[in-house]
């Protein structure tokens, strides 16, 4: 038996429209690029545009992704926060190379960053840590990310233990949580358009010059 919604979701056709990504109207400096695209997605309304999709290969060379926020992005690279004794965590010490795809469907684009990520410095870590909503430093602190735990009343009891034990101070930051910096290597401009002929620009970090070629669709 087949459900009729489902079947339209997965056959329907959407025109992406023809607004045109042109290589003498892209950006030189991809950073730069990236960065007039993230505000136009926050313009436009895109829910968490900072949102990124990380993929990355564990110890047993098994692929996973997951969803992060973007922190910081500036001239060295992409900057996002997390455990390091999470599942990322562990995979990026063992590989440091990564995929990371910004989604903004809504506008009909895409960008995919190759890079390699490595730990930020302490001090990044606890500048970022100490910016952070009280709630979500207790949090951090609280749970051991990514590792099993029996009930979801055993996690909030930890997070009522250590509200208890900071009241009224500061909250440290945990030495298993911090940052990483994705230093890229490569970046695709994805802009949707009509009949699915897609505009996809790449460029490609070449004896330390950006390099830009265009890829079909």
């Amino acid at each position: 038996m087949t459900d009729p919604e489902l079947d339209h979701a997965l056959t329907r056709h959407t025109d992406y429209g023809q607004l045109p990504l042109t290589e003498d109207a892209i950006a030189p400096d991809p950073i730069e690029q990236f960065r007039r695209w993230l505000a136009d997605a926050d313009d436009a309304g895109v829910y968490e545009p900072n949102a990124m999709v990380l993929s990355t290969i564990d110890a047993d060379r098994l692929p996973s992704s997951r969803t992060v926020l973007l922190r910081t992005v500036d001239e060295h690279g992409f900057e996002f926060f997390t455990s390091y004794t999470s599942a990322k965590g562990r995979a990026l010490v063992v590989h440091p190379h990564v995929s990371i795809v910004f989604p903004w469907y809504t506008i009909h684009r895409q960008v995919i960053v190759r890079g390699t990520a490595v730990p930020t410095t302490p001090e990044i870590s606890d500048a970022y840590f100490a910016s952070r909503p009280r709630g979500s430093q207790i949090a951090a602190a609280a749970s051991d990310q990514s590792q099993p735990i029996a009930s979801r009343d055993l996690l909030e009891d930890r997070v009522r233990e250590l509200e208890e034990l900071y009241a009224g101070g500061e909250v440290p930051r945990p030495a298993t949580w911090g940052g990483f910096r994705v230093t890229p290597s490569s970046f695709e401009f994805w802009q949707g358009r009509s009949s699915r002929m897609h505009d996809r620009l790449r460029f490609t970090r070449q004896a330390g010059s950006w390099q830009l070629e265009r890829l079909q669709p």
